[in-house]
């Protein structure tokens, strides 16, 4: 799956530019977790970008988020991969999560929004937010605290949680144009 075919998917059913930006993040996440695991990069970033494809389309209904976007994309024909990643990611309608890429995107989506607010408070600059910053505002439930902190440990077992928020800071500093960030 190509990037910019994932993309332009991605721009034909989502309007909103912060969800736009919040799946590509989300999607730098994934590829660098697919690097540090030894997974398929390319599959694993179409997965982040389209892990929310539907979201608008089902107006936040989260009874029918991910079954809806997995539907649309298999009828475009898009891989399996890629759609059952996709059913399953709505944590309210599956789990728990056995699977390494389940996991991975699991914590991408919920410390994507997270490490933005966090660069938000330091200027904008992703650069400047460390796994010391990310501890400590995990600790104060007043920040982003519509954070589903329980979903950002997710990968907790795989990864150790420094290399985790070393490579997801990395891999949004990666994107930082795209994103808005410094």
């Amino acid at each position: 799956m190509d990037r910019e075919d994932a993309c332009e998917f991605l721009r034909r059913y989502v309007e909103s530019d912060s969800l736009r930006k919040h799946c590509i993040a989300t999607a730098a996440i994934m590829r660098g977790l697919a690097v540090h695991f030894g997974e398929d990069v390319d599959l694993w970033e179409a997965i982040g970008i389209l892990h929310d494809v539907d979201y608008e389309t089902v107006g936040g209904d989260m009874t029918r988020h991910g079954v809806e976007g997995a539907a649309l994309l298999r009828r475009e024909g898009f891989p399996e991969e890629i759609c059952r990643a996709v059913e399953r990611h709505n944590h309210l309608l599956s789990g728990p999560y056995t699977q390494t890429v389940d996991r991975s995107l699991q914590s991408a989506d919920s410390i994507s929004g997270f490490l933005i607010a966090c660069a938000l408070v330091k200027g904008g600059a992703i650069t400047d937010v460390t796994p010391g910053t990310v501890k400590k505002k995990l600790k104060d439930r007043t920040f982003a605290a519509g954070c589903e902190r329980d979903r950002i440990a997710s990968v907790n077992g795989l990864i150790d949680p420094t290399l985790f928020y070393e490579i997801a800071i990395a891999s949004l500093a990666g994107r930082r144009d795209e994103l808005g960030l410094r």
